[in-house]
């Protein structure tokens, strides 16, 4: 029997679906938006600035692909500082999609992460990125969703990474 999931050149499951701003996934044929490439290692400056970019465009999907990559090719003392930037951006993304429990939730999970991490590290601002700050930022817009009760827009509401 043939399957009828998309798959890559390696037969792994891939959702060749086009997808909106916020990562979820349009009809056949439908225009989407461009999808980050993965597995692309970019230098620590570069991954905050294109992040950046994506989460000023309201595309917090696609920022947190971005995390992610840094997260898994990144020196390994560096992962959890990625995978707590990783959260933020979906956590705004699930806010921005209306899911006014998960996406507090997940701000809350990322800004602990980020918050534990430079903890226990030397440098305060790496790559410039003011942890306390955007930890912060989560944390209010946790609240404000918590409050409001409807989603939120993603662009507007884009964290300052450095301050």
């Amino acid at each position: 029997m043939e399957s009828t999931r998309d798959r890559d050149s390696e037969g792994r499951a891939r959702n060749a679906r086009p997808r909106d701003g916020l990562g979820r996934p349009l009809p056949y044929g439908a225009d989407g938006v461009p999808r980050q490439p993965e597995g692309v290692v970019r230098a620590p400056g570069e991954t905050v600035a294109e992040a950046q970019r994506l989460l000023d465009e309201g595309k917090p999907f696609h920022a947190h692909e971005v995390f992610e990559d840094a997260w898994k090719s990144g020196p390994s003392e560096e992962r959890e500082l990625w995978r707590g930037l990783a959260q933020l951006a979906v956590g705004l993304t699930h806010c921005a999609r209306g899911n006014v429990a998960g996406g507090p939730r997940l701000l809350r999970r990322g800004a602990g992460a980020v918050e534990a991490w430079a903890a226990g590290a030397a440098e305060r601002r790496p790559y410039g990125i003011d942890l306390g700050s955007v930890a912060g930022w989560a944390r209010e817009l946790a609240g404000d969703v918590e409050r409001g009760g409807t989603a939120v827009d993603a662009a507007a509401r884009a964290p300052r990474l450095r301050g």
